[in-house]
């Protein structure tokens, strides 16, 4: 008889006492439901970190008049974009060191850092008199916030791989959330002594700072948030050769090939150097979109605005956020489960085309009929935008193994960053031109601002298609 082959040596994970992310994947292999405590986490402070990113929108317009730099009033546009691009000018700087960072020490100690830095600089922004302290709170915000990059990583380290599209949807709702609910706070308490005079006196903090109280708000809830973050768990190993490192059953141990490939430079890991040229496009149409928004509703009707308040606009980012949280919690798994990450960011970059082209035309309506078609056209251009980002930040994850999840997801945020501080101010010198067009015969005033972001949102479709976007296996 011939002699039978030994049994292969059975395979498991090493586990290291005292490393929380061995804890963590110990935790995870024993657990098979979705990890909700940890998942409401990573909501809530990713909440906190966007809120004050757009929170500025309603009422940044009446800002710059108030501030007294703009000559005439055309010219509020152009600084009203040079103010909103501040942000992500900082944050380009310093993304990638956030995201290097908390590949060494962790992730939660930037997480409580990004927290910490909105409760302070925020809070200086509501208190700014002059067009150059805004400028450089917002600036200092923005480099000193580098939450993103570690939050991602965090929200697929702390579940199981077939919850990973639900921990990246929710920092994708959580981050959606904070930029329509950060408006809507603008938009409600901004100018206090004004909308509510009953309550807040001229002579009053607030009345002396119209735009303290949104801040003190968002600055509140960003504290509370801090607190929280005492039972954050970290995920990030503390150990060497942790990845790809396997123990047999003879405690024999080997560490996989593949893994010490994966180690290369990301810069030449073409499936996530695709995926973030996607999705930096992507997000320069959202920011962009998001400023013009509010400009083009808080405008006067003679230029082709719908002269809303800054309450208004608030309302109506407030009904967006609602429905793209009840999107996110109820609808997304399920599109994502049905349709898959690229294809159902391409149908949703399809679908945002005709919405976005229908907005100049709501100028021709009012009352009743214009407050359908406005919050029906922001609720489903929040949903289609949310759709196409959850898409593309699970494609660069998949992309990168766990140790170079933090400095992949900070070349992300960097890339993403230096995009969305062109957005503003591009697209705050777009709407002061178009503004100054509207007796032209071709795509006259407001017409040209979202022909343009349509072009836009038609080069990130493409960036989803061969040979342009690479899949990761």
């Amino acid at each position: 008889m011939s002699e039978e082959a030994p049994p292969s040596p059975v395979m498991r994970p090493v586990f290291y006492d005292g490393c929380p992310g061995c804890a963590m994947e110990r935790k995870l292999e024993s657990s098979q439901g979705i990890p909700y405590k940890e998942f409401f986490f990573v909501g809530i402070t990713t909440i906190a970190s966007s809120l004050p990113i757009s929170s500025l929108f309603p009422f940044l317009y009446f800002m710059i008049e108030d501030l007294h730099v703009a000559k005439k009033e055309q010219d509020i546009g152009l600084y009203a974009g040079f103010l909103g691009a501040s942000y992500m000018i900082g944050r380009c700087f310093a993304s990638l060191f956030w995201g290097v960072v908390a590949d060494r020490i962790g992730r939660k100690p930037i997480i409580k850092f990004s927290i910490l830095s909105v409760v302070i600089f925020n809070t200086l922004f509501g208190l700014s008199v002059k067009y150059w302290m805004a400028i450089a709170t917002r600036f200092l915000l923005g480099a000193l916030n580098g939450m993103l990059a570690p939050i991602k990583a965090y929200s697929i380290e702390v579940c199981r791989p077939e919850h990973q599209a639900l921990g990246l949807s929710i920092v994708s709702t959580g981050w959606g959330v904070g930029l329509v609910v950060g408006p809507a706070i603008g938009g409600y308490f901004a100018q206090p002594a004004k909308q509510y005079p009953n309550v807040f006196s001229e002579k009053s903090i607030f009345g002396r700072f119209p735009y303290f109280l949104p801040c003190l708000c968002i600055s509140l809830i960003a504290l509370v948030v801090l607190i929280s973050c005492i039972w954050l768990p970290e995920t990030l190993h503390k150990h060497k050769d942790t990845e790809g490192e396997i123990e047999m059953i003879d405690d024999s141990r080997s560490t996989l090939e593949e893994d010490s490939h994966k180690q290369k430079s990301l810069y030449k890991n073409w499936p996530l150097i695709s995926s973030i040229i996607a999705y930096c496009v992507f997000t320069l149409h959202d920011t962009a979109y998001s400023e013009i928004f509010s400009l083009w509703a808080v405008s006067e009707k003679r230029y082709g605005g719908l002269s809303f308040s800054s309450k208004e606009v608030g309302q109506v980012l407030a009904v967006a956020g609602a429905g793209l949280l009840v999107y996110q919690l109820f609808i997304y798994r399920s599109v994502h489960k049905f349709l898959g990450s690229i294809n159902s960011s391409r149908i949703a970059s399809a679908l945002s085309v005709p919405i976005l082209a229908t907005y100049p035309f709501m100028t021709h309506l009012s009352g009743f009929r214009l407050g359908i078609a406005l919050y029906l056209g922001t609720i489903l251009k929040g949903v289609l935008s949310i759709t196409i980002i959850t898409g593309t930040s699970l494609l660069q994850n998949n992309a990168v193994s766990q140790s170079q999840r933090g400095a992949a997801n900070g070349i992300s945020t960097t890339a993403m960053s230096f995009f969305k501080a062109i957005a503003p101010a591009g697209a705050g010198a777009l709407f002061s031109w178009a503004q100054e067009r509207q007796n032209e015969a071709f795509f006259p005033g407001d017409q040209m601002i979202f022909f343009i972001l349509n072009v836009i949102e038609l080069i990130g479709l493409a960036l989803t298609f061969k040979p342009f976007l690479a899949i990761p296996n």
